[in-house]
């Protein structure tokens, strides 16, 4: 079955489950070879980093597995100025790198205009970086925007593909069809989309995972991004256990498999995990990593979940390790945009 999804890129959804619920240690590390071989096929041993710039902790939605709730009133709330955050860029360009990511919680208060000021300024000032959104759920109209102002790249998980599971997720103001209209937008206005979901989120089955697989493979998104469930104390599924380090691996090779050009990120979480989550997701076949660049006194603010690395680490800290990360296990950082093969601004 590994050696299917090998040539064909794709599995019913009986066999995705029986891959996943049939899984044993010799047929893991087989399927992790094949993933890190397709990897390198197309990438070499280069690893893409991204600038990430969480700029604000404010969300107007009450996601019960998220730190930054609405009504979590334990998170100590803070907005970054356009001009901290052109500071974090420029920091980062220093170092090398050339795509930042802009994240936040949906924070009205950064409005359509607002957040096209402030990609035109990094335009204006990095024209040969790559900018990415990762700033939710908003109208078709706010994206074409976005995109007129400069962003490249947008970043939007899909959570999980089944209904049932993100009703049990997200307030019922929330609907995974307007989180599927959102990433259908995106990609017809031109962006290059990252989706993705949790692994081992309250309630999720191999069942669930199987329909995430078949809605990428309907997708076709350029990123993707997944992760582990971590729990915060300060949210309904405090006392939920954690997602896996080696399911994560596992759903990260298949991934690869089904996807041998996609840009995979080895996440932040991975590493909270565990303390060699990140390199351990690069020989699973992931090729990106997202070091923060957001100031030193407000790291420790944007946390989604209990134990996030780097929490206290200047940028330069945080960059030097993963550098010398990867080196060790045979890779290097580049400082490429590393764009998705093939894709050109329209």
């Amino acid at each position: 079955m590994i050696d299917k999804l090998h040539e064909n890129h794709i599995l019913s959804a009986t066999e995705y489950v029986e891959l996943l619920e049939q899984r044993n240690p010799e047929d893991t590390e087989f399927m992790r070879k094949l993933a890190q071989e397709e990897a390198q096929k197309v990438f070499g041993n280069r690893i893409y980093v991204r600038g990430l710039i969480e700029f604000s902790n404010y969300c107007r939605n009450d996601c019960l597995y998220c730190g930054i709730r609405r009504s979590n009133a334990k998170a100590d709330r803070y907005r970054l100025t356009k001009e901290e955050i052109l500071a974090c860029c420029r920091a980062g360009y220093g170092f090398g790198f050339r795509t930042f990511v802009l994240q936040s919680g949906e924070d009205m208060g950064f409005s359509a205009e607002t957040i096209c000021d402030i990609v035109k300024s990094i335009r204006m000032e990095f024209p040969d970086c790559a900018i990415t959104l990762s700033v939710g759920e908003r109208s078709r109209e706010s994206y074409e925007a976005f995109y007129r102002a400069g962003a490249e790249r947008y970043l939007l998980r899909h959570e999980t593909a089944s209904e049932a599971l993100y009703e049990k997720l997200h307030p019922k103001e929330l609907t995974l069809a307007n989180r599927m209209r959102c990433l259908r937008d995106l990609k017809d206005i031109g962006f290059q989309v990252g989706a993705g979901f949790m692994v081992g989120a309250p309630g999720q089955t191999v069942e669930h995972l199987a329909q995430d697989f078949l809605y990428l493979a309907e997708l076709k998104p350029h990123m993707i991004g997944i992760g582990p469930f971590i729990h915060h104390q300060d949210t309904p599924f405090r006392d939920c256990p954690d997602g896996t380090l080696e399911m994560t691996l596992y759903c990260l090779s298949i991934l690869r498999l089904m996807f041998p050009n996609v840009l995979l990120p080895a996440t932040t979480a991975l590493g909270t995990i565990d303390p060699r989550g990140r390199e351990l997701g690069v020989e699973a076949g992931a090729n990106v990593i997202m070091p923060s660049l957001s100031p030193k006194e407000v790291r420790g603010k944007y946390l989604l979940y209990d134990g996030k690395i780097c929490t206290g680490e200047e940028a330069a800290e945080c960059h030097a390790c993963l550098e010398n990360r990867m080196k060790y296990i045979g890779y290097q950082i580049v400082t490429d945009r590393g764009d998705y093969p093939g894709w050109t601004r329209e």
